[in-house]
């Protein structure tokens, strides 16, 4: 009889692991795409910086 139960609380012990494990899985998924995003709105805020530069150097060019 011990050892049937010490199965059955082993696999619960083993999915709660799991459970921990999924949790931890997630939190880091959001904070990845947290930081994807961040980046991509600060890539993007570089890219337009670059179009006005770019913009304004032809300008220039075109005046001379």
């Amino acid at each position: 009889m011990f050892w049937p139960m010490f199965a059955v609380a082993l696999g619960f012990v083993g999915l709660a692991v799991l459970g921990v494990l999924a949790v931890r899985v997630f939190v880091e998924a959001q904070r990845l795409g947290r930081q994807v995003t961040d980046s991509a709105r600060r890539i993007n805020r570089a890219a337009e910086d670059l179009d006005r530069a770019a913009e304004s150097a032809a300008r220039s060019v075109d005046a001379l």
